[in-house]
Protein backbone atom coordinates (compact mmCIF):
# COMPACT_ATOMS: atom_id res chain seq x y z
CA UNK A 1 0.00 0.00 0.00
CA UNK A 2 1.40 3.46 -1.00
CA UNK A 3 1.87 5.73 2.26
CA UNK A 4 2.36 9.79 2.03
CA UNK A 5 4.97 11.69 3.39
CA UNK A 6 4.31 15.14 2.69
CA UNK A 7 1.24 17.10 1.77
CA UNK A 8 2.08 16.56 -2.40
CA UNK A 9 1.49 12.99 -1.44
CA UNK A 10 -1.71 13.90 -0.06
CA UNK A 11 -2.63 15.91 -3.08
CA UNK A 12 -1.28 13.15 -5.20
CA UNK A 13 -3.47 10.63 -3.94
CA UNK A 14 -6.16 11.69 -3.53
CA UNK A 15 -6.22 12.62 -7.24
CA UNK A 16 -5.41 9.37 -8.46
CA UNK A 17 -8.30 7.54 -6.09
CA UNK A 18 -10.87 10.65 -7.38
CA UNK A 19 -12.74 9.59 -4.25
CA UNK A 20 -11.08 9.21 -0.89
CA UNK A 21 -12.32 9.10 2.64
CA UNK A 22 -10.22 10.64 5.48
CA UNK A 23 -10.99 7.71 7.64
CA UNK A 24 -11.30 3.64 7.83
CA UNK A 25 -14.51 2.32 6.69
CA UNK A 26 -16.26 -0.47 5.56
CA UNK A 27 -13.49 -0.97 2.48
CA UNK A 28 -10.18 -1.93 3.34
CA UNK A 29 -7.50 0.37 2.28
CA UNK A 30 -10.14 2.86 1.65
CA UNK A 31 -9.11 5.91 3.21
CA UNK A 32 -6.52 8.65 3.32
CA UNK A 33 -5.79 7.41 7.31
CA UNK A 34 -4.84 3.49 6.03
CA UNK A 35 -2.17 5.29 3.48
CA UNK A 36 -0.76 7.67 6.29
CA UNK A 37 1.93 6.78 8.77
CA UNK A 38 0.64 7.15 12.29
CA UNK A 39 2.85 10.02 12.96
CA UNK A 40 1.61 11.76 10.31
CA UNK A 41 -1.82 12.02 11.09
CA UNK A 42 -2.75 14.27 13.56
CA UNK A 43 0.54 15.69 14.65
CA UNK A 44 1.38 19.39 13.91
CA UNK A 45 2.69 19.04 10.54
CA UNK A 46 0.16 15.89 9.52
CA UNK A 47 -2.14 14.92 7.12
CA UNK A 48 -5.58 16.61 9.62
CA UNK A 49 -3.27 20.19 9.17
CA UNK A 50 -3.14 19.91 4.93
CA UNK A 51 -6.20 19.28 4.22
CA UNK A 52 -7.06 23.02 4.15
CA UNK A 53 -4.07 23.35 1.34
CA UNK A 54 -4.79 20.21 -0.24
CA UNK A 55 -8.61 21.13 -0.59
CA UNK A 56 -7.51 24.30 -2.15
CA UNK A 57 -4.17 23.07 -3.91
CA UNK A 58 -6.05 20.80 -6.27
CA UNK A 59 -9.52 22.11 -6.29
CA UNK A 60 -11.70 19.31 -4.79
CA UNK A 61 -14.08 18.59 -2.75
CA UNK A 62 -14.30 18.06 0.95
CA UNK A 63 -17.26 17.11 3.22
CA UNK A 64 -19.28 14.26 4.73
CA UNK A 65 -20.42 12.57 1.35
CA UNK A 66 -20.95 9.06 2.39
CA UNK A 67 -21.68 7.42 5.60
CA UNK A 68 -22.07 10.60 7.45
CA UNK A 69 -17.54 10.71 7.05
CA UNK A 70 -15.52 13.24 5.94
CA UNK A 71 -14.44 12.57 2.14
CA UNK A 72 -12.71 14.18 -0.61
CA UNK A 73 -14.15 14.14 -4.48
CA UNK A 74 -12.09 15.80 -7.10
CA UNK A 75 -14.31 18.08 -9.28
CA UNK A 76 -14.20 15.31 -11.82
CA UNK A 77 -16.44 13.38 -10.03
CA UNK A 78 -18.05 15.76 -7.80
CA UNK A 79 -20.00 16.68 -10.68
CA UNK A 80 -21.87 12.92 -10.43
CA UNK A 81 -22.08 12.80 -6.98
CA UNK A 82 -24.18 16.22 -6.74
CA UNK A 83 -26.03 15.12 -9.72
CA UNK A 84 -27.18 11.62 -8.37
CA UNK A 85 -27.55 12.87 -4.89
CA UNK A 86 -29.72 15.45 -6.05
CA UNK A 87 -31.40 13.64 -7.94
CA UNK A 88 -31.70 16.31 -10.72
CA UNK A 89 -33.49 18.76 -8.14
CA UNK A 90 -31.66 21.95 -6.92
CA UNK A 91 -32.72 23.02 -3.54
CA UNK A 92 -36.06 25.21 -4.63
CA UNK A 93 -37.17 22.75 -6.53
CA UNK A 94 -36.82 20.06 -3.43
CA UNK A 95 -38.32 22.40 -1.43
CA UNK A 96 -41.41 22.70 -3.62
CA UNK A 97 -42.15 18.87 -3.64
CA UNK A 98 -41.45 18.53 -0.35
CA UNK A 99 -38.66 16.89 -0.15
CA UNK A 100 -36.37 18.35 1.96
CA UNK A 101 -37.53 20.16 5.74
CA UNK A 102 -37.51 24.35 6.16
CA UNK A 103 -34.64 24.21 8.44
CA UNK A 104 -32.48 22.59 5.78
CA UNK A 105 -33.99 25.34 3.41
CA UNK A 106 -33.21 28.05 5.89
CA UNK A 107 -30.01 27.19 6.37
CA UNK A 108 -28.73 26.41 2.78
CA UNK A 109 -30.58 30.16 2.02
CA UNK A 110 -27.89 31.79 4.57
CA UNK A 111 -25.21 30.46 3.09
CA UNK A 112 -26.25 31.24 -0.68
CA UNK A 113 -26.74 34.51 0.17
CA UNK A 114 -23.84 35.39 2.60
CA UNK A 115 -21.10 32.34 2.02
CA UNK A 116 -18.45 30.99 1.89
CA UNK A 117 -18.55 31.05 5.77
CA UNK A 118 -16.57 30.07 8.59
CA UNK A 119 -18.82 26.91 10.40
CA UNK A 120 -19.39 29.69 13.65
CA UNK A 121 -20.79 32.63 11.54
CA UNK A 122 -23.00 30.46 9.39
CA UNK A 123 -24.88 29.12 12.53
CA UNK A 124 -24.91 32.47 14.08
CA UNK A 125 -26.25 33.86 11.24
CA UNK A 126 -29.20 31.23 10.52
CA UNK A 127 -30.37 31.60 14.76
CA UNK A 128 -29.91 28.20 15.64
CA UNK A 129 -28.19 27.55 19.14
CA UNK A 130 -27.57 23.95 19.47
CA UNK A 131 -24.23 23.26 17.19
CA UNK A 132 -25.75 19.29 16.87
CA UNK A 133 -28.62 20.37 15.64
CA UNK A 134 -27.06 22.81 12.80
CA UNK A 135 -24.26 20.19 12.42
CA UNK A 136 -26.44 17.78 11.48
CA UNK A 137 -28.06 19.85 8.97
CA UNK A 138 -25.02 20.80 7.82
CA UNK A 139 -24.07 16.71 6.98
CA UNK A 140 -27.68 16.46 5.36
CA UNK A 141 -26.99 19.22 2.86
CA UNK A 142 -23.42 17.93 2.07
CA UNK A 143 -24.85 14.58 1.65
CA UNK A 144 -27.40 15.11 -0.97
CA UNK A 145 -24.59 17.30 -2.49
CA UNK A 146 -25.60 21.23 -1.91
CA UNK A 147 -22.55 22.00 0.28
CA UNK A 148 -18.83 21.23 0.34
CA UNK A 149 -15.90 22.61 2.71
CA UNK A 150 -13.59 24.79 0.79
CA UNK A 151 -11.18 25.18 3.62
CA UNK A 152 -9.93 25.17 7.55
CA UNK A 153 -9.19 28.47 9.36
CA UNK A 154 -6.76 27.84 12.01
CA UNK A 155 -5.47 29.63 15.29
CA UNK A 156 -2.20 31.01 14.49
CA UNK A 157 0.86 31.51 17.11
CA UNK A 158 2.89 34.50 18.09
CA UNK A 159 5.50 32.24 15.85
CA UNK A 160 3.11 32.16 12.75
CA UNK A 161 2.36 28.10 13.54
CA UNK A 162 -1.29 27.45 12.70
CA UNK A 163 -3.01 25.07 15.69
CA UNK A 164 -5.75 23.39 16.96
CA UNK A 165 -8.45 21.18 15.20
CA UNK A 166 -9.47 24.00 12.19
CA UNK A 167 -12.58 25.54 11.50
CA UNK A 168 -14.28 24.68 8.67
CA UNK A 169 -15.59 26.89 6.00
CA UNK A 170 -18.39 26.13 3.56
CA UNK A 171 -20.11 27.05 0.45
CA UNK A 172 -22.11 25.98 -2.41
CA UNK A 173 -20.73 24.28 -5.13
CA UNK A 174 -21.82 27.24 -7.59
CA UNK A 175 -20.52 29.65 -5.39
CA UNK A 176 -17.17 28.08 -5.53
CA UNK A 177 -16.85 27.30 -8.73
CA UNK A 178 -19.33 29.48 -10.49
CA UNK A 179 -22.95 29.32 -11.70
CA UNK A 180 -21.82 27.25 -14.60
CA UNK A 181 -21.02 23.95 -12.76
CA UNK A 182 -24.87 23.59 -12.86
CA UNK A 183 -24.61 23.05 -16.35
CA UNK A 184 -21.92 19.99 -15.59
CA UNK A 185 -23.85 18.62 -12.55
CA UNK A 186 -27.33 18.41 -14.71
CA UNK A 187 -25.63 17.12 -18.05
CA UNK A 188 -26.45 13.59 -17.25
CA UNK A 189 -29.42 11.47 -15.79
CA UNK A 190 -29.09 11.22 -11.88
CA UNK A 191 -28.97 7.46 -12.66
CA UNK A 192 -26.14 7.57 -15.47
CA UNK A 193 -24.48 9.48 -12.61
CA UNK A 194 -24.63 6.67 -10.44
CA UNK A 195 -23.45 4.43 -12.75
CA UNK A 196 -20.24 6.00 -13.45
CA UNK A 197 -19.33 6.34 -9.53
CA UNK A 198 -20.82 2.95 -9.00
CA UNK A 199 -18.25 1.84 -11.94
CA UNK A 200 -15.32 3.62 -11.10
CA UNK A 201 -15.20 2.53 -7.43
CA UNK A 202 -15.82 -0.94 -9.10
CA UNK A 203 -12.45 -0.35 -10.83
CA UNK A 204 -10.72 0.58 -7.31
CA UNK A 205 -12.22 -2.21 -5.39
CA UNK A 206 -13.70 -5.15 -7.71
CA UNK A 207 -14.61 -7.22 -4.73
CA UNK A 208 -16.32 -4.82 -2.44
CA UNK A 209 -19.60 -4.21 -4.70
CA UNK A 210 -22.00 -5.02 -2.11
CA UNK A 211 -20.53 -2.44 0.04
CA UNK A 212 -20.23 -0.17 -3.24
CA UNK A 213 -24.12 0.40 -3.33
CA UNK A 214 -24.15 0.53 0.26
CA UNK A 215 -21.83 3.86 0.04
CA UNK A 216 -23.76 5.40 -2.74
CA UNK A 217 -27.21 4.60 -1.62
CA UNK A 218 -30.26 4.98 -3.36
Amino acid sequence: MDMIHSREDMAELIKSFGILPFFKNKIPGFSLEEHTPEELLFAQESAWMWKGPVIQGIDCAYGKFFWNKSCFITREFFYDFANFRRDGYDLDARWEDGLISHKEKTVYEVLETNGPMLSWEWRRLTGIEKRGEFDSIVTKLQMKGYVITVDFVYQITKNGVPYGIGVAKYSTPEQHWGEAVKERIYSRTPSESRQRLQEHLARLYPDETKCIDNMLGK
